[in-house]
């Protein structure tokens, strides 16, 4: 396994038993289940790989779990993806980079998706600027991964199951080698 694969595994595996900001998983069960459900969408290696990693940044702080609930916001987008810069194309970086802008876009366009966010989605929306106005709208869509994004936060928002049953982070690791630059 390449060095930089071998180095998220073991992050994964080390750090991601720690809950996942206030759900009833952990950040791993989180990750695996975002990645798996954009492998079930049929998404390719690239967006797998954003999906997986796109809470990496979490893992990379020492902040505590309630953080949020303690009125501070991690920028763990931003983290994850200068972490993630150096080894992967836009491709993976711009999603995980634009997944809690995505929430705040469709807070403003898709009826009914606010009143569908959990109680700790709801928290950090608001310390990470709550919804967008129609010129963050606007500009949000110029981006070119602003789709790409918005796929990935479906899968975030519903990766929260602590039933659910996913492929281990060596099934996701196939996806991740593939995407390195």
């Amino acid at each position: 396994m390449n060095a930089t694969v071998s180095h998220i595994v073991s992050l994964f595996l080390e750090k991601g038993h720690s809950l996942y900001g206030g759900e009833a998983v952990t950040q791993l069960q989180h990750a695996l289940q975002s990645a798996a459900l954009a492998e079930q969408e049929a998404a390719g290696a690239l967006l797998i790989t954003a999906a997986l990693l796109h809470d990496v940044g979490h893992l990379l702080h020492d902040l505590p779990d309630d953080a949020p609930d303690n009125g501070v916001d991690d920028l763990h987008e931003n983290l994850a993806a200068r972490y993630l810069q150096e080894h992967f194309a836009e491709a993976v970086t711009e999603p995980v980079r634009l997944h809690v802008a995505a929430k705040r876009y469709l807070c403003a366009t898709m009826p009914g998706y606010i009143e569908n966010l959990s109680a700790p989605s709801l928290i950090s929306l608001q310390l990470q600027g709550g919804v967008m106005n129609e010129a963050e709208v606007a500009e949000f869509e110029q981006h070119p991964y602003f789709k790409d994004a918005v796929a990935l936060r479906h899968w975030d928002d519903t990766a929260k199951d602590p039933e659910m049953l996913t492929p281990d982070i060596y099934h996701f690791a196939r996806y991740v080698t593939q995407s390195l630059k």
